[in-house]
């Protein structure tokens, strides 16, 4: 065990650190976590760059599979207080090449102050954020091995993988908040039938967004033999000719990813109406999550995401609801059904976990990856 800070200690300088590379690192988390009360606010920026500094070691394009696995397995060590993070830090800052943005190399080599932030929170915290990262640290090398523009096995592969990238800070979350509030805690039970869907719904509309960059970086995370099923090789696209059949499978994911949204709101709206930070947090993301979604529905012919990216002024409309209506739970549903109007809805597998008796035990699911296992979408 690597001697650390005790909970409740706070160090000045890695605090300011903290809430200076938010900013610098995610404009959506900059925005969203100062809604929170002081205490969750802390501990939320920190599982963020935590998370950050896992993504980081995924997306490196130098480094071998197998150097991103030993970078993943450390990191799950120095979050579990089992390795010293200056010794992590200064093996990995210098691997990072030019792919690489300018604030995540800071956050990385910076990640002892982040660690010491990390060490001052409670019990509950910390296990909740050191879970997180071994789930997560374990989860993505296996689809990193696998990566390729072919696309994932099948639904089940991807619900997979947004489990390991998003439904995890699902859960995370929701033992974030139930640490933080007894009313909410009374609340578990229903939070954890949803909380991996509210992940997965973010971060599908993420996939669907980004899917021409990620192909372009050689990577697609698209079920395969969903788009085979229409007559589609995902890895015979090409800007220039898009099949309608594309299209139209398309459509079924962003169903998907609408009914994962909803699963999201009803996530938000169990938490109590007076906790209007918690639920401003979580209705900003999910807001802007809809309306990227209804652009990407709205332009099936897009090849790029800065093509469905919502504007400026519908962020701002976005953080203005929120901030009127938060405490309103009736006005919140009539809101986001107005977002929703002309969204497909594709009902969840049965089987899904996150619907299954026990959610937390229910993931991750079949560990297929690569397009080599049937599956017929419902």
């Amino acid at each position: 065990m690597i001697s650390r800070a005790s909970a409740g200690t706070r160090n000045p300088g890695a605090e300011a650190y903290q809430a200076r590379i938010l900013p610098a690192v995610s404009r959506t988390f900059a925005l969203t976590i100062p809604q929170l009360d002081a205490r969750l606010r802390r501990v939320i920026a920190n599982a963020y760059l935590l998370c950050r500094i896992a993504d980081t070691i995924e997306d490196e394009q130098s480094l071998p599979a197998d150097v991103k696995q030993q970078f993943h397995d450390r990191f799950t060590r120095v979050v579990g207080a089992t390795e010293d993070p200056v010794s992590f830090a200064r093996d990995l800052a210098p691997m990072l090449n030019g792919n690489t943005l300018a604030a995540e190399r800071d956050l990385v080599t910076h990640t002892p102050d982040i660690i010491e932030v990390t060490d001052g929170f409670n019990l509950a915290q910390r296990e909740a954020l050191a879970r997180c990262i071994r789930v997560m640290c374990t989860g993505m090398p296996r689809f990193e091995r696998c990566a390729s523009v072919a696309g994932l096995a099948n639904m089940h592969a991807m619900d997979n993988y947004c489990y390991y990238v998003a439904g995890i800070v699902g859960q995370t979350l929701t033992d974030l908040f139930c640490d933080y509030s007894p009313r909410i805690a009374e609340r578990r039970e229903a939070m954890s039938a949803l909380d991996v869907s509210f992940g997965q719904g973010l971060q599908m509309t993420n996939i669907l967004k980004d899917f021409w960059e990620d192909r372009d970086r050689g990577v697609c995370w698209l079920p395969h033999d969903l788009f085979a099923h229409a007559g589609v090789n995902l890895e015979d696209l090409c800007r220039s000719s898009i099949p309608a059949a594309f299209g139209h499978a398309y459509t079924q994911l962003i169903g998907v990813a609408h009914t994962h949204l909803r699963n999201a709101l009803d996530y938000t709206l169990l938490i109590p109406e007076k906790e209007v930070g918690i639920r401003r947090f979580c209705l900003i993301a999910v807001g802007l999550a809809m309306r990227t979604l209804a652009s990407i529905q709205s332009k099936p012919g897009f090849t790029a995401a800065a093509q469905v990216k919502v504007s400026r002024q519908v962020v701002k409309k976005v953080v203005l609801m929120t901030h009127l209506f938060a405490g309103y739970s009736r006005v919140l549903q009539r809101w986001f059904g107005r977002m929703a109007e002309g969204l497909p809805v594709q009902a969840l597998a049965s089987d899904w976990g996150g619907l299954l008796p026990d959610p937390h035990t229910a993931w991750p699911r079949s560990e297929s990856c690569g397009p080599t296992h049937a599956f017929t979408f419902k």
